[in-house]
């Protein structure tokens, strides 16, 4: 079946978080609409700071971290060290993340998918909140998978799973969108350096680099390295490239 493409489009009737699905292969995508905006990127000095964003477009984001079942449909393999279908696919490298974007657009005609920029991770992660997470200021294992024995902002500690969930096993955000916190880092388009001071539009980070940033921690991180502010980085297509058992992607996609 076609697919409707004004359905994808831009508008300003949308609602933060409003759900659209494709079905590609016979495997659902459920994406969430993520509007326009100006927010405060960044934290503390340990985040690189903090400055003011504006994204002057609205996209749409995948609901959940992309599923084995998703990645199989697409790629016809799965790479992953935690195997099912529900689960996150892990053990991705930042080019092939970049390659599942473009098998994708390639099979919903009309329909353009990308790892989302750094800044777009964030607003979403966000959803409106201004806190440590999109939960508040404290955040534990009972919130995300993470490792009990390290919450952010509390002494109490939580169990430890060990390894990647199914998606969907912790509570969403405001907007809709599950495990922005946890299970496995997702990758963005951004080269990591430091954030500049100045007020950004539309940003997509520094021009050069060997490393891709990577956001919301893993299964196998604390608290703390699960927060909206907090960055993570990865060797990308440049280099010695390893596979970790907590790196994942989850896409954004855009009408051309």
């Amino acid at each position: 079946m076609p697919i409707d493409l004004n359905s994808w489009k831009e508008s300003a009737d949308r609602k933060p978080g409003e759900l659209n699905v494709l079905t590609i292969n016979g495997v659902e995508f459920r994406m969430r609409w993520v509007p326009a905006g100006t927010f405060v990127m960044g934290g503390s000095a340990s985040d690189h700071g903090s400055h003011n964003v504006t994204l002057t477009r609205g996209f749409w984001l995948m609901e959940t971290e992309a599923t084995q079942e998703m990645w199989t449909a697409i790629m016809g393999s799965n790479p992953s060290a935690f195997e099912g279908a529900k689960n996150p696919v892990d053990s991705v490298t930042w080019a092939e993340a970049c390659e599942f974007a473009e098998k994708l657009t390639a099979l919903a005609d009309g329909l353009t998918f990308a790892l989302p920029t750094e800044a777009q991770w964030e607003y979403a992660c966000r959803a409106g909140s201004t806190t440590q997470s999109s939960f508040g200021d404290v955040l534990t294992s009972a919130q995300c998978n993470c490792s009990g024995d390290y919450p952010y902002g509390t002494d109490e500690k939580g169990p430890t799973v060990g390894k990647t969930t199914p998606v969907g096993s912790y509570p969403a955000n405001a907007w809709g969108f599950f495990d922005m916190h946890g299970n496995v880092w997702e990758w963005t388009r951004d080269v990591y350096g430091p954030y500049p001071t100045e007020p950004q539009t539309d940003p997509v980070g520094p021009e050069k680099g060997t490393r891709r940033v990577l956001r919301g921690g893993s299964w196998n991180d604390g608290a703390g390295s699960c927060r909206s502010a907090y960055r993570g980085s990865s060797v990308g297509p440049e280099g010695l490239v390893r596979r970790y058992a907590y790196n994942g992607v989850r896409l954004a996609l855009t009408a051309k």
